[in-house]
């Protein structure tokens, strides 16, 4: 019994040995055909780093984009101050109707509003009396002139009459003169004066309301101020250190938010001379036609085109590392090292490329994936 129990504890630790050892060759033999690991090593900044199969990681070389640069610049649209008018009113007195609002579109001649007016009651007074002067002089004249044919009168109370009649005329002309200043009908004479519009465009300021009071000129502001929207400006904000960019008399593009698909052509008419000490930049004035949807206060972008060419690299942008807020790519250098230089991105273009403004010239080839390139070093 104890020898068959000897037997059987020799035979598990054979079998234990044999399967063993079969395990460590089958191991052995995988590793052996498996190729081995990229081998980096690191030798500081001037060095580079080096791999012993630089063949793993592909090289691109940089193409050649010429183009001028543009510059993208935010504005907003605003009336031509040259074509805002004002509406005032000559005559004081008490609004009995306005028959236009804030933001109405009216047209050269429209009846804006009504005012009664004391003044004009004044006005038409003095007209009337300096009508029967000159009536009552005339007939002194014609009677002057009667008596001195005869003889009854001298030739110097004939010229008393006559001058009397010469300052009555004056004095008809100078008062109808006013009423027409004034605003009033000389055919409906009438404590109500008119106020019409002075030029067709937009209401863009309104200062009255019904039944408000209406003073002279002094310390007085307009009671309405009407635009014409047929021409507009832009405002655009340029830092000073793109003004060379900006040339008087050339077109920007215009860009609407609201009209997308739309682009307009917008002359530079003014740069400003004043910096706003705040964000340091200038005011720059496009002026252009408006087609008929712009409106006042709309945002724009304003594209203005350079005139010198630069040349610049392109890469994919799978050869840029992005890494602390700053782009780098990996350049071969001679024995199998790539040392990391940092480049100053530009524009994405289609095809998924990348401009590259500085750090590497067109012609020179770099690491197309950057990315694998980085995680394999860093292992």
């Amino acid at each position: 019994m104890t020898r068959n129990i000897l037997i059987a504890a020799s035979s598990c630790v054979l079998a234990c040995l044999v399967v063993g050892g079969c395990g460590s060759g089958a191991d052995a033999k995988a590793t052996s055909t498996a190729p081995p690991p990229t081998t980096i090593e690191h030798e500081g900044n001037d060095g580079g780093i080096k791999v012993d199969r630089p063949g793993e990681f592909p090289l691109v070389t940089a193409a050649e984009r010429a183009h001028a640069p543009d510059l993208n610049v935010t504005g907003s649209i605003t009336s031509d101050v040259s074509r805002n008018v004002p509406v005032i009113s000559l005559s004081s007195g008490r609004v009995v109707e306005i028959r236009a609002r804030l933001g109405d579109t009216v047209t050269k001649g429209q009846l804006l509003m009504r005012v009664q007016s004391a003044d004009i009651s004044q006005a038409f007074s003095d007209y009337k009396q300096a009508v029967v002067d000159e009536q009552l002089a005339n007939t002194q004249l014609s009677r002057s002139k009667l008596l001195y044919d005869k003889g009854a009168i001298a030739q110097k109370d004939l010229q008393v009459a006559q001058s009397v009649e010469d300052k009555a005329k004056v004095t008809v002309e100078t008062t109808s003169e006013r009423l027409r200043v004034l605003g009033a009908d000389m055919s409906q004479p009438s404590s109500l004066v008119n106020i019409y519009a002075p030029i067709s465009g937009v209401i863009t300021e309104q200062n009255v309301t019904a039944a408000a009071g209406v003073k002279t000129l002094d310390n007085s502001p307009n009671l309405f101020t009407i635009s014409d929207m047929s021409h507009i400006w832009i405002l655009c904000d340029v830092y000073e250190n793109d003004l060379p960019f900006i040339r008087m008399g050339e077109y920007a593009d215009i860009h609407l938010n609201a009209y997308p698909n739309q682009v307009l052509k917008g002359r530079v008419a003014n740069i400003g001379q004043t910096l706003d000490p705040a964000i340091r930049t200038a005011k720059v004035r496009l002026e252009l036609k408006n087609p008929g949807m712009l409106r006042f206060g709309m945002f724009v972008t304003a594209t203005f085109h350079g005139v010198e060419v630069h040349k610049n690299a392109t890469v994919p942008a799978s050869a840029v590392l992005h890494l602390h807020d700053r782009d780098w790519v990996y350049v071969p250098m001679n024995g199998g090292k790539f040392q990391r230089v940092e480049v100053v991105s530009g524009e994405m273009l289609p095809g998924n490329m990348q401009e590259i403004l500085s750090g590497i010239k067109p012609g020179q080839q770099v690491v197309s994936r950057a990315l694998i390139f980085q995680n394999t070093a860093e292992q």
